[in-house]
């Protein structure tokens, strides 16, 4: 749901905010001694008050993005809080510090502000009771997000450090990845330890925390993994050999009865040489719009898409780069060419998923192997093309 916008941001609310924002209204509303509809009044009041700075704290995020060039798509706020999403990485570590400092830095400045208007009220007064309570969780939110564990800031803090020293993005990601990982079982260790040891259910809200981190660092850890591989593979390294080579001088007539009237049409592209040349690209759709009778007489030179007119890349390509020049295609296939400019082999989905899988000691069915190579479309969990997107926007 979007409830607005601020420096160009739009500000959304996903549907989990709700459970939160309603938890939050209650605990608040018994905590002020108040009863009836103004209890709850000032409960929804201190809910929102304290969800604002969430959003805040985001927002320090996104303004430092925005003061380097990143477009910051949209804040989203959720069940634990808040996220910014960002078109891309900072370009260097000391940038990439900065966003992630921003955040804390602007809920340490709220939970100042807020303690400073508790002094002028004084704490007796509900006011200044409740400044003290938002000053407390912006103190809370500040610290805690200063945890040296991805998704936390201070997990995008440690990946910066470990980027700097070893000039390495992908190992910064992957360190901080870990830690976060060790953290998000540490909370639930303590959580559960907690509940067996005193029988107080309130306890497992930290391990919900701490599932809640355990499972982003993993997901931040598989696609640390998964740009490594993406970024330092090359097209070489995935290609394909199994196409077929036709004589250019063939007629379209002879082709028809050499490959497709005697079934022997091979699933792999057919390109076209002579001469001791690649001449270029033969698709099979084009010969719907000749008319027979000039098949005798065009030979398979005559109808050949030149390479240097079809998608093609060189054996050098990063695979990611290979990734995303297929999905700008209509074709399920793209060329590789040599150094010399020939023909070296062809890429599909299939090949990219299998090598993938390969590397990182997936199990993936043949069938669904081959469902990518007839439907076009990666596997539900490995959505590759929006990790290409994601290296070529570090690449920029």
């Amino acid at each position: 749901m979007r409830i607005g916008s601020l420096f160009g941001i739009p500000f959304y609310l996903d549907s989990s905010w709700f459970i939160i924002l309603a938890l939050v209204t209650i605990f608040n509303a018994n905590s002020y001694n108040q009863t009836g509809i103004f209890g709850w009044l000032i409960g929804l009041i201190t809910a929102i008050l304290l969800f604002s700075s969430v959003l805040f704290h985001e927002l320090g995020h996104s303004l430092v993005a925005q003061s380097q060039g990143i477009k910051v798509n949209s804040i989203t706020l959720f069940l634990f809080g808040g996220v910014a999403a960002m078109e891309k990485e900072s370009s260097t570590p000391s940038k990439a510090i900065q966003v992630a400092i921003a955040g804390p830095a602007v809920s340490f400045i709220l939970c100042g502000i807020f303690w400073l208007l508790t002094n002028l009220l004084s704490v007796d007064n509900l006011l200044g009771n409740i400044c003290l309570e938002v000053a407390r969780v912006n103190l809370i939110l500040g610290i805690f997000n200063l945890i040296p564990g991805l998704p936390l800031d201070g997990g995008q803090v440690l990946k910066a450090m470990i980027w700097k020293i070893t000039n390495d993005r992908f190992k910064g990601m992957q360190y901080a990845a870990i830690s976060g990982k060790v953290l998000g079982w540490f909370g639930i260790a303590i959580a559960c330890l907690f509940t067996f040891l005193t029988g107080d259910l309130s306890n497992l809200w930290l391990g919900l925390i701490g599932w809640f981190i355990l499972r982003n660092a993993t997901i931040y850890e598989q696609v640390s993994i998964l740009q490594k591989i993406l970024a330092t593979l090359t097209a070489q390294d995935v290609m394909m050999r199994k196409f077929k080579v036709l004589n250019g001088h063939s007629t379209i007539h002879n082709f028809t009865e050499e490959y497709i009237l005697s079934n022997m049409a091979f699933p792999t592209p057919y390109y076209v040489a002579s001469e001791g040349r690649y001449r270029g690209l033969l698709r099979i759709n084009d010969l719907q719009t000749i008319e027979r009778s000039q098949w005798e007489n065009l030979t398979l030179n005559d109808i050949v898409h030149p390479l240097d007119a079809i998608p093609s890349v060189t054996e050098t390509t990063p695979l990611f780069k290979v990734i995303l020049n297929l999905e700008e295609m209509k074709e399920p296939f793209i060329t590789v060419l040599s150094p010399a400019g020939a023909v070296s082999g062809t890429i599909d989905r299939s090949d990219i998923v299998k090598i993938v899988a390969q590397k990182q000691n997936l199990l993936i069915p043949d069938l669904e192997i081959q469902r990518v190579k007839q439907e076009h479309i990666y596997p539900q969990g490995l959505q590759l093309n929006i990790i290409a997107k994601m290296l070529q926007s570090m690449d920029t």
